[in-house]
């Protein structure tokens, strides 16, 4: 296991996971939330956070971190692929896989319909965290979950096959907050495994960012080291453009693409982010396998 899959859930790019579901938090708490965690606020509360993160919208200082935005975006973004799942589920597909799970309780709080299984895929010590919180709520999930231990730098098929995923039958993928961690060396490499693996009719939910860098201006960028206790510049590689839908597009996959800002209009909701917040940048690519 490479060292780069030891990340724990306070350092590195394991407490972007913690932000990610105090972000949840708030707005599961807020009136008309567009997502329900039952367990975000269990998760920042159980982690010792460099810095204290709040869980609820009345309890944010917006000086020091644009908090509502924040919730707003996590609010879109997870009622979205919240959505998703909801119409893979009733297209029948019965394997599903979060690729860099983290904090992800989808198997949880979703209804799910007999028979389907979750694979989570993440970093031992993320899951093991997630796994410890949710067993002290007495949590069950509602599919058949499984966790495989990984590092998504890596080939991480035959882990996948092993706990019994079929490439054979159709299943239903998620990259969600994923790809700004990844070279793109290693973002082509995540593509193909799983073209590689899904079978005709196979969906693949991707959430990309046109201008990664772009959105680090020193404002952004130093709200981020005073969110996470860590510059999160150096998580994020220095690479050129990824075209995320054209790649899949090449390789027989049906492609549509929707800004995030569109999906909020939809859902009666304004991501009035800075202009390179990931309200404003962030795009989501449905693909099916052809």
């Amino acid at each position: 296991m490479s060292e780069l899959a030891e990340w724990d859930i306070v350092t590195g790019v394991g407490i972007t996971a913690l932000g990610v579901a105090a972000g949840r938090a708030m707005e599961t708490h807020r009136d008309g939330g567009l997502v329900s965690d039952p367990y975000a606020e269990a998760f920042v509360r159980a982690a010792a956070t460099p810095v204290p993160m709040p869980t609820r919208l009345d309890a944010t200082d917006e000086r020091e971190m644009p908090w509502t935005s924040m919730a707003d975006y996590m609010g879109v973004r997870s009622r979205f692929f919240d959505d998703y799942f909801a119409e893979v589920a009733r297209a029948g597909v019965d394997q599903v896989v979060l690729l860099a799970a983290g904090l992800d309780v989808r198997a949880y709080r979703l209804d799910w319909p007999d028979g389907t299984t979750v694979y989570e895929l993440d970093a031992p010590k993320v899951l093991s965290f997630k796994d410890d919180v949710l067993a002290q709520q007495g949590a069950a999930p509602r599919a058949d979950r499984r966790v495989v231990s990984v590092d998504l730098r890596e080939d991480w098929r035959g882990p996948l096959r092993e706990k019994g995923f079929d490439p054979g039958r159709p299943s239903a993928w998620l990259a969600e907050g994923l790809l700004p961690f990844l070279p793109n060396a290693a973002k082509e490499r995540l593509f193909r495994f799983v073209s590689e693996l899904s079978a005709p009719g196979s969906r693949f939910e991707v959430e990309h960012i046109d201008d990664v860098r772009g959105m680090l201006q020193e404002e952004s960028a130093q709200r981020a080291r005073d969110l996470f206790g860590v510059d999160i510049e150096t998580l994020w590689p220095d690479d050129g453009p990824f075209a995320a839908a054209a790649w899949l597009a090449d390789h027989e996959w049906e492609v549509d693409v929707v800004r995030s800002s569109e999906v909020a209009e939809r859902l009666g909701r304004t991501l009035d982010g800075p202009d390179h917040d990931p309200a404003r940048s962030s795009v989501f690519v449905t693909a099916v396998r052809l």
